[in-house]
C-alpha cells in the first residue's frame, strides 16, 4: 500500500493548457521526453500545486490561485524561485527549482517548475492504513523540531540572500502588514480581532538577532521519507519565507499545533495530524527549542497569539476569494467559521497568556 500524497485531476477552473505548457516544458528543461500529464496537488490553500508527468519524470509545477492578484503578498513566483534556487544547495530538504517563467502569455501568471520530493505528508488525518504509534509520533515531533532549527541555522547571507528582508523592525511591520491584510480581505464582522490587534501592537517584544525563516512552518509542509517517517526528506511552500525573527516560525507552528487536549471546536478546524497518541504539546514543543537554541522564550505568548490570528488573515484571504466567486473550490466556505474560531483562540492567549486552553 502507497502512503504518497495524492493526486487528482484539475479543478474546474484551475486546469492548464495542456499544449503550450508541454511547449514550454520542453524547451526550458533539457532531456523531457513523452507527453504531458497533470494532475494537482488538492490539499493546498494558497499557491496552486501541479504534478507534472513527461514521460518517467516527475515534476512539479507551482502558481498564484486565480483571483489572487488583490492579495498580492504570499505569491510572488520570483522570490520563492530564487530562494529555493540558493536554499536547496545547502539544505537538502529544499526542491530543487528547474525553471522560472514571467511570460504570462503561457498560463496568465508567473510560475516556476521544481523537482518533486516524492513521500508522506501528514493532513488532517494520517493516510488510511498507516499506523503511527506513540514511540514514532514522539520522534516525529523532535525530527519537526529540530528541522526547524536546521532552517534558522543556515548561513543566509553566505548563500546570497541576505537582502531577502529587513530584520529591524521586523515584528512591527508583521502585525501592521497582517492587520492591513484583514481589512482588505474581511467580509464579516468578526469582533474578536480588534482587541488582539490592538494588543499584538502593544506589546511587541525585541527580537533576537534574525535568521532564514520560512513562515509557514507546519506538519503538512514536509516531506517525509515512507521507508522511515521520522526522516524529513523535503520542506515544501516557502512563498513567505524571509530573514526575520526565528520565534515567529516557532509561534507560526504552534498556530497550526492542536494538541490531544484541546477544546472541541479547536480540533474541527484542525489541520494536521498534530493530536497523535505520543505526539508533543505546545509547551513540549517550545521547550526542546529553547533547550537545542538557547533562545529566550518568555514571550512565545506574543508570537502564539499573534501567529493564531495570521492564520485567520490567511483563512480569511482564502474565504475572500471564495466569496467573490475567484475558486469553485467548496473547502474554502468553511473559512469564515474558521476565522471565528481561531481569532477566538487568539484572545485567549492575550488574555490568559497560556499556550494551553483547557
Amino acid at each position: 500500500m502507497s502512503f504518497i500524497d495524492p493526486t487528482r485531476t484539475p479543478r474546474e477552473g484551475e486546469e492548464l493548457d495542456m499544449e503550450v505548457v508541454s511547449a514550454y516544458l520542453k524547451e526550458n528543461i533539457p532531456g523531457l521526453e513523452g507527453d504531458l500529464v497533470v494532475e494537482q496537488f488538492p490539499s493546498g490553500h494558497s499557491n496552486l500545486t501541479y504534478l507534472l508527468r513527461v514521460g518517467d519524470t516527475d515534476l512539479v509545477l507551482r502558481r498564484p490561485p486565480f483571483g489572487a492578484k488583490r492579495i498580492k503578498a504570499g505569491h510572488d513566483m520570483g522570490r520563492e524561485y530564487k530562494i529555493l534556487s540558493r536554499l536547496s544547495e545547502v539544505y537538502p530538504p529544499a526542491p530543487k527549482p528547474l525553471a522560472f517563467c514571467t511570460d504570462e502569455s503561457v498560463m496568465g501568471a508567473d510560475f516556476y517548475v521544481m523537482e518533486r520530493k516524492k513521500g508522506i505528508i501528514l493532513r488532517k488525518e494520517p493516510p488510511k492504513g498507516l499506523s503511527i504509534g506513540p514511540d514514532v509520533a514522539g520522534k516525529l515531533c523532535k525530527s519537526l523540531i529540530d528541522n526547524l532549527i536546521a532552517i534558522h541555522n543556515v548561513d543566509y547571507k553566505a548563500i546570497g540572500i541576505g537582502d531577502l528582508g529587513k530584520p529591524e523592525g521586523f515584528l512591527t511591520r508583521q502585525v501592521i502588514g497582517w492587520a492591513e491584510r484583514y481589512e482588505k480581505a474581511q467580509t464579516d464582522d468578526v469582533p474578536e480581532v480588534e482587541p488582539v490587534v490592538k494588543w499584538c501592537k502593544q506589546n511587541i517584544p525585541e527580537s533576537p538577532p534574525p535568521t532564514l525563516i520560512h513562515n509557514d512552518y507546519k506538519l503538512d509542509n514536509v516531506v517525509l521519507d515512507p521507508n522511515e517517517i521520522t526522516h524529513i526528506v523535503g520542506v515544501l511552500d516557502w512563498e513567505m519565507s524571509t530573514v526575520g525573527d526565528p520565534l515567529l516560525d516557532l509561534g507560526v507552528m504552534l498556530s497550526y499545533w492542536v494538541q490531544k487536549d484541546d477544546p472541541e471546536d479547536l480540533d474541527m478546524v484542525r489541520m494536521v495530524a498534530t493530536n497523535m497518541e505520543g505526539g508533543y504539546t505546545r509547551r513540549e514543543i517550545v521547550d526542546r527549542y529553547a533547550e537545542k537554541t538557547g533562545r529566550d522564550v518568555s514571550n512565545l505568548p506574543f508570537y502564539f497569539a499573534f501567529s493564531l490570528f495570521k492564520l485567520a488573515v490567511i483563512a480569511q484571504q482564502i474565504y475572500y476569494r471564495y466569496a467573490k466567486g475567484f475558486t469553485k473550490d467548496e473547502r474554502f466556505a468553511l473559512m469564515l467559521p474558521g476565522v471565528k474560531i481561531i481569532t477566538k483562540y487568539a484572545l485567549k492567549v492575550v488574555e490568559t497568556g497560556s499556550l494551553k486552553f483547557n
